[in-house]
Formats: C-alpha cells, structure tokens, sequence
C-alpha cells in the first residue's frame, strides 16, 4: 500500500500531468461522418446537428478540402439517393450519389481515406435496411435476399474510390457475403469495417434527419441490438470475425464503453466507436444554453471512448476537435 499523497504529487505541475498522462487523444483518431446529396452548389445546415451539412458533390469536395487542411485524414459518406424504391437500387447504381462522391474525391483529394456506410435504409422508400418479406402477417427485412444487394452496394462503391466498406444494416452473414463478393471482384485487399455491436438506440434521431432515412413503420429493434445485452454483442463480434471483418464496430459510443471495453479486451483487435448524432446534439444544445462548456465536455467524451479500447472514433465534432488539439 502506499501513501496517497504520492498520487497527488503527480497531479502538481501541468507538465507532469501530461507526462503521467495514461490516454491520449489524437487527430489521428477521428472519422468525420459526412451527408451527400443530388444538386450542386448544396449546402444545407442539418437543424439538429449545428455546423453538420448536406452537401452537394461540389461541395463536399470544398469540404473534405477544408477538413484536411485542418488534418483531418479519414471520412465516411452516406448518401441521399435523387430517388428511393422497395430494394434501394440507388445504392449500387454505378451513377448514385456516392459513386459521384467517390470519383469526384478521388480526384480532387488522393490521399484521403474513403469509407463507404453499406446499408439501404437512406435508399428505401419504407426506410429499413434492406428488402422487405411479409413474416407472420407484419413485414420485416428479408435478410438474406437483402445480402446480395450489399455485395453490388459494396462491390460498385470500391470500383468507383472506397478505401473501406462499411456494413452497417446488422444483416446476419453480411460480412462472408461481402468478403466473398468483394474477393470475387478482385478486391482481396479491401477491408471491412463492421457494425458488428449496433444497438437498437434512441441517439439516432438526428441522423435519421440528416439522412432522411426515418423507417416508415415500426422500428428496427428486429435487427439491431436490445440496449440491455452486452453478451450478446461479444457474440456478434466474434460471427463477424470469423467471417472476415477487419475492423469492429460499437455503435453507439457514450452508452456503450463497457461494451467497447468488453469487445477490446476479449478480440484485441482494432475497434471503432460512433460517437453518434443524439450524443452530439446534446452537448451542442446544452452548450448553446450555456449549461457546459462545450469544448471541454467534447474532449473529455472522445477521450472517455479512447480509454474505454475504441482506436478510432466516428464523431461529428472531428473539425473542431482538430482546431482544439492544434
């Protein structure tokens, strides 16, 4: 046992604080979510998610251009398709709106990392995450008629500039079906990020505004994760694993950690976190009324999911994080 008083010897001098520091949060750990969508010279402020932005494919060039001056590396695109149907076809049409996105980034910013979102529920007129069956007189996802179109999803996105595919629609075998697909297409060397521990969770409303993707009826706890269950979402990671994911995702991040530290301590391998929409425009909206300091909470949320295990960190507050840790 030793005396107290020597763990407060270390806590003196703000240098020796950053010395003894045990987690560190860098730029190079942030993926900044970015919304794409038909028109030009677009850029539409999302009401829910205060500096966050639909943009056009102009101008998401001009903003992926301003994120790297700031550092910022990595990006993941989802899309809002010119129009919706039954089995989201947009989504693997060679001319959908990420396509564009992607060649027009490829062009403009070489070096950049692309990640595509893989999933139906922002190109679906009933807004699920994939083809619809009627099941015991209600409708609901027909999973394996839908793993097919994630691997055309898939397979036309990294023809036209993804780096990494990033299944998120929790379909049971997406990963073997798009690592198969994606091997077959040549793309050995494509990897996956999985949204292998998604949860059913009520901090996805903003996004749902950003990407106009509300389900039309009912809601997806059919295939995401009840909130209450942690074993089983080490069983969905370890089913991802087997079939080929690279990388693993907790979603979301801030009600999550004991899964994300779970998840890291029993697979050690890299995981990801989603600092999600509600979580985002919770502090955005107490700091507007003055309630927080923004800046400080932010850095002390992102640095609570970095020491939970997470290596990277999806977050909405990416820019500003940059500008902050400069």
């Amino acid at each position: 046992m030793f005396p107290a008083t020597r763990l407060r010897r270390l806590r003196q001098h703000p240098v020796l604080r950053d010395l003894v520091r045990e987690t560190s949060l860098s730029i190079h750990d942030l993926i900044l979510p970015l919304f794409v969508r038909p028109g030009k010279g677009v850029k539409k402020e999302i009401a829910s998610m205060p500096g966050n932005f639909q943009l056009s494919v102009d101008r998401l060039v001009e903003e992926v251009g301003a994120c790297v001056d700031l550092g910022l590396k990595a990006f993941i695109l989802f899309g809002i398709p010119e129009r919706k149907d039954a089995t989201g076809s947009s989504a693997w049409d060679d001319d959908g709106i990420i396509q564009q996105a992607l060649r027009a980034l490829r062009m403009a910013h070489a070096d950049v990392l692309l990640i595509t979102d893989e999933c139906f529920c922002e190109y679906t007129d009933h807004g699920h995450c994939g083809v619809l069956q009627e099941s015991r007189g209600r409708m609901d996802v027909d999973n394996d008629k839908t793993l097919p179109l994630l691997v055309r999803q898939c397979v036309s996105h990294v023809r036209t500039g993804a780096d990494v595919v990033a299944p998120s629609g929790m379909m049971d075998g997406m990963v073997g079906a798009i690592r198969k697909g994606l091997d077959e297409a040549g793309f050995t060397m494509t990897p996956i990020l999985s949204y292998a521990a998604k949860y059913a969770s009520g901090f996805y409303g903003p996004f749902r505004d950003a990407a106009e993707s509300p389900p039309q009826f009912g809601d997806r706890s059919g295939y995401q994760m009840d909130p209450a269950n942690g074993d089983e979402a080490l069983r969905e990671v370890a089913l991802d694993l087997e079939e080929g994911a690279d990388i693993i995702m907790v979603k979301p991040a801030l009600a999550y950690l004991d899964i994300i530290r779970r998840v890291k301590e029993r697979f050690g391998v890299p995981v990801a976190a989603y600092n999600v929409s509600g979580e985002f425009a919770m502090v955005k909206a107490a700091a507007q009324k003055g309630w927080l300091d923004e800046k400080r909470v932010t850095l002390e949320i992102l640095t609570s999911i970095k020491r939970a295990g997470a290596d990277m960190i999806l977050t909405y507050f990416a820019p500003e994080v940059a500008q902050w840790l400069k």
